[in-house]
């Protein structure tokens, strides 16, 4: 097993990061996700200065490899992002544009799920939504009739990521999805040893 430390933007990355599904999908790829995973609580707080202590936290579970995920926001690319943060501590820093919710979208079956099993729902574009991705859920749910995602982002990924069994390899396999795609296969390449 390949052992891997994660530094997160916020909560939602969190529990995705520990959800069940997540956890199951890692170990299949020969990956062991170290605990604990380090909860940055803001894009804001992945700067340089912050980064030393967070990957000081994980050093005594020992990863092999830190993995940094943080959403794109309102930065003008990946780049600005990665270039923010900066390379130090870390190659492996993966940005979803235009945030996590957006890989919510991309996973068409805990999408139809969440709506009432609604047979015809996909997502076109989750990473070019109108807006972000969280105001596109609710519009979604409005248009289907189904109930919203409410107000608490975090709330909702734990359903989303339990109840509704969000799955990451089927969120990267949504053509319009790179950032999930980026994302999915370097940690299966990790678990290959290509790394």
């Amino acid at each position: 097993m390949v052992k891997i430390g994660f530094i997160v933007e916020g909560d939602s990355e969190k529990v995705m990061v520990e959800s069940p599904t997540f956890q199951a999908w890692a170990k299949a790829q020969g990956l062991e996700i170290c605990s604990p995973v380090i909860n940055a609580q803001g894009g804001g707080n992945l700067l340089p200065h912050h980064m030393g202590l967070m990957v000081a936290r994980l050093a005594p579970s020992g990863p092999e490899h830190i993995i940094v995920l943080t959403d794109l926001d309102d930065a003008p690319d990946i780049a600005a992002v990665k270039q923010r943060i900066t390379p130090k501590h870390t190659q492996l820093i993966f940005v979803a544009v235009k945030a996590l919710e957006a890989w919510f979208l991309a996973d068409t079956v805990a999408m139809r799920r969440w709506l009432g099993n609604h047979a015809t729902f996909r997502e076109p574009a989750p990473e070019a939504t109108p807006g972000m991705p969280w105001d596109h859920l609710k519009k979604v749910a409005s248009d289907h009739g189904a109930r919203g995602p409410g107000s608490n982002k975090v709330i909702f990924a734990k359903r989303f990521c339990g109840t509704h069994g969000f799955d990451l390899a089927r969120a990267a396999a949504h053509e319009a999805c790179p950032s999930a795609r980026v994302f999915h296969d370097t940690l299966v390449g990790l678990g290959e040893n290509l790394f």
